[in-house]
């Protein structure tokens, strides 16, 4: 009985996701979603009263795909370099399986950005330890000195970006071709870890 209630609730979350990326969270309504899952809606607000409820449970699959592996890779023994590679691979893996995802935090955190910092703050996530590990790096001299706070950004921003302005480099770069933007997406596990190992060799 468990596996059904399990397999209803990933239905649910499935297909909330692909509404929620299509719509955003004012235009998602729960009769869709609960069409898209197979159920009736009253089986719906028996997981998830409300589609806050159900966008906590969203960022939590997602997040919880990703960040225990990244941050498992972050405090690791591992050399610098080679935490980079793999947590850029991990962040990577996760925006080429989600890849409306970037532009739909985007826009809700633009409509209201209370939701998505609510389940951060609830999550326990903290940038604080990055950081740390970044200046800990930098005076091992590891690698060169910068202000910590811009390489973080830098490298989410590397990540980020393309998958954020897919629309438009799909457009400007490929003329329409969404075979030539997925396969430009998955060179960026490449292109990503290439410039930010160069930009953080000592000098």
């Amino acid at each position: 009985m468990e596996t059904k209630k399990d397999n209803t609730e990933d239905k649910i979350i499935d297909a909330a996701t692909d509404v929620f990326v299509q719509k955003g969270m004012d235009g998602a309504r729960m009769q869709e979603i609960a069409d898209r899952a197979g159920i009736n809606k009253a089986l719906l607000h028996y997981y998830f009263r409300s589609k806050e409820k159900l966008f906590d449970a969203i960022f939590a699959k997602l997040i919880g795909i990703a960040f225990p592996r990244i941050g498992q890779i972050l405090f690791s023994e591992l050399p610098f370099a080679v935490k980079v590679e793999q947590a850029i691979d991990t962040y990577l893996d996760l925006l080429v399986r989600y890849p409306f995802l970037p532009a739909f935090i985007i826009k809700e955190m633009n409509r209201d950005a209370t939701p998505f910092f609510g389940f951060v703050e609830r999550s326990g996530f903290t940038i604080a330890p990055i950081i740390k590990m970044f200046q800990d790096a930098m005076d091992r001299g590891e690698i060169r000195r910068m202000k910590p706070e811009h390489l973080l950004v830098n490298i989410i921003a590397l990540c980020v970006f393309p998958f954020a302005a897919r629309p438009m480099i799909r457009y400007v770069a490929f003329h329409g071709d969404e075979q030539g933007l997925k396969n430009f997406l998955e060179e960026r596990k490449a292109e990503a870890k290439e410039f930010v190992l160069k930009a953080i060799q000592p000098e």
